[in-house]
């Protein structure tokens, strides 16, 4: 079973900022920043992409699969640009991993048969 400490290291050790393809976003970045119309035409397709993803992942719910999963990542690939989604994001992770931390202990006190 994995545990919660485990999950949290394993994301910090993904976001770790010396990692080239975090190099190299930040460099593609930081050259978006330097042009406001390219900035805007950025922010723009985020929008509409993250935007995208998230109603794709929200009509996916009711059917089995991902759906949820793909409603995180559309909120993700808005939080990248929008401080708003990084801050629904952020709440939903705080409550995914109390919802976790929950349910793992109700199946811990669950009695074997």
């Amino acid at each position: 079973m994995v545990t919660q400490d485990e999950i949290a290291a394993e994301i910090a050790e993904g976001e770790r900022p010396d990692r080239p393809i975090m190099r190299l976003l930040r460099g593609v970045r930081q050259r978006i920043e330097g042009r406001p119309g390219l900035r805007r035409a950025y922010r723009i397709v985020v929008a509409v992409l993250g935007g995208l993803i998230a109603t794709l992942g929200l009509l996916l719910v009711p059917l089995p699969g991902p759906g949820w999963l793909i409603v995180f990542l559309g909120l993700a690939v808005l939080g990248t640009e929008f401080a708003w989604a990084k801050r629904v994001a952020a709440f939903v992770k705080r409550h995914l991993a109390r919802f976790w931390a929950w349910w793992q202990a109700r199946r811990a006190a669950r009695p074997t048969a």
